[in-house]
């Protein structure tokens, strides 16, 4: 009997076959799938794989999914059996209810963990799903990933099973219901003032003028860094008499990536300055956005991570969004007991769901300032309690 030669991708395990391409393979629309016992038809199917991504990557025929195609394209393209979990999250995707889901939570949250979703159960029938499987799944995520990514994973899950439900494709309770899907601590680390100011500092002397002001901006709106970066020229605003107007950024439209809520951002004079000093002679078109970098275009979420890493202490594991937890210890400190004032400048539902709040309490940049005056009594109550 003559020596079977391998085919590339195409496992044999425990007498059946398997054909398991590569991300960049799956990202062109090449699908893992089951072949069957390991026999000279699966082996003919395993092949006829093999050479069609060959001519794909020879560019003799053009991939299953364009390169230029979105997640929600890409995922469109792949083939899942009907009723199955793949074909059900398809659906999903092409509903209003998605397209509607902001931005930020589809790509860092959602896809993320429905591709951790996909490699494991994508073309499974979902009433086929268990407890033990669910339970056993958790445990290898925690080991894999860690606490956090596991955590999210089976929200994700939990989300897609009422989505599930609501299509007919899931007729059962969800299996993972049964099991404690335990949440990673909280982060608790926070800044000083005087910390801030240093960072700010490193990155003026390093040359690097946006993310200074970055920075600042952070500390004294209290936005979150995604906020922060993807600031457009119609967002500056000002406020008060001509010689003495104060700089402000109003989010109200657009709201905050994340959440959709209205929010307004205020600086102190000393960031101002900052600003304006970076941006002189410089036009800002409505969509244009106030920092970028030497390309032109705005900082990416890990760009900026990256960037505002570079100037920190060594060994020092604090990240910019920690400066949103410092702004609100310094305005506790102060004894303030406005549930409102907290929610205005941080733009969350603190006091009330974000639809009452929306509603009856929109944010106002009054309440945001009488926030900043809290936050500056308890600043100096904190200092004086160090001295």
């Amino acid at each position: 009997m003559g020596h079977r030669v391998k085919i590339p991708y195409s496992p044999v395990k425990n007498g059946n076959r398997y054909w398991q391409p590569t991300k960049q393979m799956q990202d062109k629309g090449f699908l893992p799938k089951p072949l069957g016992k390991d026999d000279d038809r699966s082996r003919k199917v395993a092949l006829g794989l093999y050479e069609q991504w060959l001519k794909v990557l020879n560019n003799e025929e053009p991939a299953p999914v364009a390169a230029d195609a979105t997640r929600e394209m890409a995922e469109a393209a792949r083939r899942y059996p009907p009723g199955s979990i793949g074909e059900s999250f398809q659906r999903w995707i092409k509903t209003e209810e998605w397209k509607n889901m902001p931005h930020s939570t589809r790509t860092k949250v959602l896809w993320p963990a429905w591709y951790r979703v996909r490699d494991a159960w994508g073309t499974g029938d979902p009433d086929t799903m268990t407890f033990e499987l669910m339970s056993e799944w958790r445990a290898e995520l925690v080991e894999e990933h860690g606490v956090g990514v596991a955590h999210k994973t089976m929200k994700f899950w939990r989300k897609l099973w009422k989505i599930m439900r609501a299509l007919k494709t899931a007729k059962g309770d969800d299996p993972s219901l049964g099991m404690r899907n335990k949440a990673p601590a909280p982060r608790w680390q926070t800044y000083t003032e005087g910390e801030a100011v240093i960072l700010v500092k490193r990155a003026i002397r390093a040359k690097q003028l946006e993310l200074a002001c970055m920075i600042a901006i952070t500390w004294d709106t209290l936005f979150s860094p995604g906020d922060v970066r993807l600031l457009a020229g119609r967002h500056v605003t000002y406020r008060g008499k001509t010689g003495q107007r104060s700089l402000i950024f109003d989010r109200t439209e657009d709201g905050r990536i994340k959440t959709g809520r209205a929010a307004i951002g205020t600086v102190s004079r000393r960031t101002q300055r900052l600003c304006e000093a970076v941006w002189r002679g410089v036009e800002h078109l409505p969509d244009g956005y106030l920092f970028r970098k030497a390309d032109g275009k705005p900082f990416k979420d890990h760009e900026l991570a990256k960037a505002f890493a570079a100037i920190r202490d060594e060994g020092d594991s604090r990240q910019l969004r920690d400066m949103r937890r410092s702004g609100s210890g310094e305005a506790n400190a102060s004894g303030v007991s406005n549930p409102g004032l907290l929610s205005a400048k941080l733009a969350n539902s603190i006091q009330t769901s974000n639809a009452l709040h929306k509603t009856y309490a929109p944010v106002d940049v009054d309440a945001v300032i009488e926030f900043d005056k809290a936050r500056l009594a308890g600043r100096a109550k904190r200092r004086a309690g160090n001295e």
